[in-house]
C-alpha cells in the first residue's frame, strides 16, 4: 500500500517539478517567470483540444504517444519513490526497464519517420544515435552498480541490505555515478546542453522535430511521458544523494522530494549558465559520462574485493 501510494503521489507531481526548471531560468533572466503550475495547464488545454493527423500517417504515428507515455509510467513501477518498496520487483528488472525505455524511443523514432517528413527523420537519426551512446553510459552504471550491490534491483539498489548512496560502502565512487547519470539525465531529456526543448530552429532541433505534427491529446501524452522520464532520472539522483531511512516510512517523502527539487534546480541553473553545444560536440559530451563510469569501473576493482 506504501509504495502504491508513493506511486500515486509521483503520477501526480511530476509535471510540477519542471516548473522548478522555468522558475530558475526566470530568475537568472530577470523576469517573474510562469507558475509552478503552468505545465498542468498546457496539459489540461492539450487535452480538451482534438487531434489531427496527415493523411500520409498510419496507426504508427497513433501509437508513439501512447507507447512513450505507457513505458514512462512502467519506469515508476520499479522505482523507490520514497518508499522502502516498489509496486513490481524482481532481479533482472534494471535490465527491462532500460529495454522498455528503449521501446518508448523506437516508437517514438517510428512515429517522426511514419509521417514521410524529411524534417522529422534528421531528428529521428539524431534521437537514435545520442540515445544509444547515452545507453552505453546507463548500462555501465548498472553493471558498476552490481558490482557495488550484487542485485540487478532496483529496490535492492536503494533499499537493500547495502544500499547505494554517498554515505555508503563505497560513497567515494558515487560522485563520479552522479555527475555521469546527471550528463545522461540531460541527454535522455533532451535538455540544454544536448538539446534544447524551447527551440524550433530547424537545423538544431532534436527531440522536438520528432513531435512536431503531433497535436491535441497526442501530443499532450508526449508532455507527460516526458515529465515521468525526467522524474524517474532525477529520483534516482536523489536516492544517491539522499538514501531512504527504513525507520522513517512515508515521512521519507519530504526528504525525497525535497532532494528531487534541488535536481530540477541544478537542471535549470545549467540551462541559464551554458548555451546548446554545437552538433559535432554532442557525442564528446555524451561519451565523457562513459568515461566518467569507465574510471569508476576500474577504481571498484581495487576498491571492493
Amino acid at each position: 500500500m506504501e509504495s502504491l501510494l508513493c506511486f500515486g503521489l509521483a503520477l501526480l507531481t511530476a509535471p510540477l517539478f519542471p516548473g522548478f526548471i522555468l522558475k530558475v531560468k526566470a530568475f537568472f533572466a530577470g523576469r517573474k517567470g510562469p507558475p509552478l503550475l503552468i505545465k498542468y495547464y498546457t496539459l489540461g488545454k492539450l487535452f480538451r483540444k482534438g487531434s489531427v493527423y496527415s493523411t500520409t500517417t498510419t496507426f504508427v504515428f497513433k501509437l508513439g504517444p501512447v507507447v512513450t507515455c505507457a513505458g514512462a509510467i512502467l519506469l515508476l513501477l520499479f522505482f523507490p519513490l520514497g518508499s522502502r518498496s516498489t509496486v513490481i520487483a524482481f532481479q533482472g528488472d534494471v535490465i527491462l526497464l532500460f529495454y522498455i525505455l528503449a521501446a518508448g524511443r523506437f516508437f517514438t523514432i517510428a512515429a517522426a519517420l511514419d509521417t514521410g517528413s524529411p524534417f522529422e527523420g534528421m531528428g529521428a537519426a539524431r534521437e537514435a544515435l545520442f540515445g544509444t551512446l547515452a545507453e552505453a553510459a546507463i548500462f555501465i552504471i548498472l553493471i558498476l552498480f552490481y558490482r557495488m550491490n550484487g542485485s540487478l534491483s532496483f529496490a535492492e539498489f536503494f533499499a537493500g541490505v547495502q544500499p547505494i548512496s554517498l554515505t555508503g560502502a563505497a560513497g567515494a565512487l558515487v560522485p563520479l555515478v552522479i555527475a555521469a547519470l546527471f550528463m545522461v539525465l540531460l541527454t535522455e531529456n533532451s535538455r540544454v546542453p544536448v538539446d534544447d526543448p524551447a527551440t524550433h530552429l530547424e537545423l538544431t532541433m532534436i527531440h522536438e522535430v520528432m513531435v512536431l505534427d503531433h497535436s491535441g491529446p497526442d501530443l499532450a501524452l508526449i508532455h507527460l511521458g516526458s515529465y515521468y522520464k525526467l522524474l524517474f532520472f532525477a529520483s534516482w539522483i536523489a536516492l544517491l544523494i539522499c538514501p531512504l531511512d527504513p525507520a522513517r516510512g512515508l515521512f521519507n517523502l519530504p526528504f525525497f522530494y525535497g532532494t528531487v527539487a534541488l535536481v530540477y534546480v541544478a537542471i535549470g541553473v545549467v540551462e541559464s549558465i551554458m548555451a546548446r553545444l554545437r552538433m559535432n560536440l554532442v557525442p564528446q559530451f555524451i561519451l565523457t559520462s562513459c568515461t566518467l563510469m569507465f574510471f569508476a569501473a576500474i577504481l571498484t576493482m581495487g576498491y571492493l574485493q
